[in-house]
């Protein structure tokens, strides 16, 4: 659902209770601006997110890291330029 920031303003309560179905966008001059959604949705997105410092990891993890590599097929990974 899209909703104008004004219109918004005008009836938060019927806003709130239709975010606690479906994410309300609240759009300004036309453009995307604030997601109001329920407690609990927002509860699963940010579940398990923890920002660290690299500082904070332990010596097994940071080694971990260090060994990861990216599989040649996945198509995220960057290409290398070989020089021949």
């Amino acid at each position: 659902m899209h909703v104008t920031s004004t219109a918004f303003q005008q009836n938060v309560g019927h806003y709130q209770d239709a975010a606690q179905h479906a994410p309300v966008i609240i759009t300004k001059r036309g453009r995307p601006r604030t997601v109001l959604m329920s407690a609990a949705l927002f509860e699963v997105l940010i579940k398990g997110r923890v920002a660290r410092k690299v500082e904070d990891l332990d010596a097994a993890t940071l080694k971990a890291i260090a060994e990861a590599s990216i599989p040649a097929d996945d198509a995220r990974s960057p290409q290398v330029a070989r020089s021949e």
